[in-house]
């Protein structure tokens, strides 16, 4: 036994004599190691970040002032207009927008501009809905649709070196639907399901109540179409509804970050033969006011008070002034999603939010379009709570309209605020194809981004408290989801205001 155990530690001993040459190396690198490390070397000198690496070739940097491209606009022969502002980087967005949207619908076509969303990007004349999706995942596209009141979007959004395929599918998509009716019969039934869950999100619900509420004419017009007008809807209603608003006197094909003439050359060749239609005049719409109420299983009561925002995106400044009060007035949730202090510095935060622990949330908001808008508070509280949630409301949306109660203090921050707001948005090319097409089809031009901030940096304490009466000298709006068994009546909130 001893001699075993002699000549299992021999083999023992002589491998860790063959190992040893390498761990004493490794031994010795980190010896060199520590010591370059408490005593530079020569070689460390030399590599030293505050010189250029030896044979690492180096960009150019940019110039301290780096200008904005100009957004050049061009109008096809047929009446598209195409508009880029050419920005460096490897990536762009190309969007068609299409002045059309459910202002536009009236008794058959009820929803269509709805079910237009869902069909974007489906099967066309010349390629399957499966080889578009193939198409897309090879090129790391990313396309979206979105339909409102008075717009239809359509965006693609991709690296530069695929912008040639980008521009033949975004237009094969646009021109050639097919609006096959099994593809549409299996949208209406996801249109029917959200439509059902329209009233399990109380916000989404209450936003779309207040256009129903607070307008008559085309703004009234249902966006999220109601299930017996989903079931009027087929693939022909859907393409006779498109053929007729579709036309290229009101299409705008937008993009940034591709050069101009370069989508002039495939838009012209692609675009040359879109039909053209009779000039339209757009719906017009009257802001009414009114209440509604619907009763929901809830321990929560949602409230949502509106009043017009008179000119809409047309009249400018005032628009601006909107904007601004929406910063300073501000509010949010209970719980700063966003992190600590998220907000905290706005009207709501300050006055409401930490004073009431019962307000889960309360925040200004506005939904502006281009002749009027609507601009108010919403809130979420508990059923016990709401009838002073709305007083509160109240007293808030009065206190704008009040000379001396808003501080130079607060409006020269949420000046800042916004103006910081403006400028991080337009860093996003998705966002500038967007504000170019919105703003050509709102403008027929797009405004330099200098006017809109020197439009801020002008606003005065005196302009914030006319703008704010002139607004709630209208009718209020008041819409409520959940136990609204005690939200105010509304007589009672109209008597506040005037």
């Amino acid at each position: 036994m001893l001699s075993g155990m002699l000549r299992s530690s021999t083999r023992v001993l002589r491998k860790l004599r063959g190992l040893e040459p390498a761990a004493a190396a490794a031994a010795r690198r980190l010896s060199a190691a520590e010591a370059s490390a408490t005593s530079p070397s020569a070689s460390a000198r030399d590599n030293s970040l505050l010189r250029p690496l030896p044979g690492l070739d180096l960009p150019p940097p940019l110039p301290d002032n780096l200008g904005r491209s100009p957004t050049r606009i061009t109008t096809l022969p047929c009446g598209i207009r195409v508009a880029t502002e050419d920005v460096p980087g490897p990536s762009a967005c190309i969007g068609f927008f299409i002045n059309s949207g459910s202002i536009y619908e009236s008794g058959e076509t009820t929803g269509v501009s709805y079910m237009l969303e869902k069909m974007a990007f489906k099967d066309t004349k010349h390629r399957r809905h499966r080889n578009l999706v193939h198409e897309l995942e090879l090129a790391g596209g990313n396309v979206g649709a979105s339909c409102a009141r008075e717009q239809m979007v359509y965006s693609y959004d991709t690296l530069k070196g695929y912008m040639p395929e980008a521009i033949e599918i975004l237009i094969d998509c646009m021109r050639n639907p097919l609006f096959l009716q099994e593809e549409v019969e299996r949208q209406l039934v996801l249109a029917r399901e959200e439509v059902q869950n329209l009233q399990k999100n109380p916000e989404r619900f209450l936003h779309e109540q207040l256009n129903l509420v607070g307008f008559s004419g085309a703004i009234a017009n249902p966006l999220i179409p109601p299930e017996d007008a989903l079931a009027r809807i087929n693939g022909k209603t859907i393409q006779k509804f498109y053929h007729e608003n579709y036309t290229a006197d009101r299409v705008v094909l937008a993009a940034s970050g591709v050069d101009h003439e370069r989508l002039l050359n495939y838009s012209e060749f692609l675009l040359h033969d879109w039909h053209t239609g009779s000039p339209v005049e757009k719906p017009k719409s009257t802001y009414v006011g009114g209440d509604s109420r619907h009763r929901a299983d809830s321990d929560t009561t949602h409230v949502a008070l509106a009043f017009e925002v008179p000119g809409g995106w047309l009249q400018e400044r005032d628009a601006t002034i909107m904007t601004v009060i929406q910063t300073l007035m501000g509010g949010g949730g209970s719980f700063s999603s966003g992190g600590p202090g998220k907000g905290m510095h706005s009207r709501l935060y300050l006055r409401v939010l930490n004073k009431y622990h019962a307000v889960q949330s309360f925040s200004a908001f506005s939904n502006v379009y281009d002749n009027t808008g609507l601009f108010g508070i919403y809130m979420t509280t508990s059923s016990d709570f709401v009838a002073k949630s709305v007083d509160v409301a109240t007293s808030e949306l009065i206190a704008v309209a009040t000379p001396g109660e808003v501080t130079e203090v607060e409006l020269q921050r949420a000046k800042n605020s916004t103006i910081s707001s403006v400028l991080m948005n337009l860093e996003s090319r998705a966002i500038v194809a967007e504000d170019i097409g919105r703003q050509l089809l709102t403008y027929g031009c797009r405004k330099p981004i200098d006017y809109f901030l020197q439009c801020m940096e002008e606003i005065t304490l005196n302009d914030i408290t006319t703008f704010a009466r002139k607004m709630l000298s209208s009718q209020p709006t008041m819409v409520s989801w959940g136990d609204v068994g005690k939200v105010p009546p509304y007589e009672f909130v109209c008597k506040r205001f005037h």
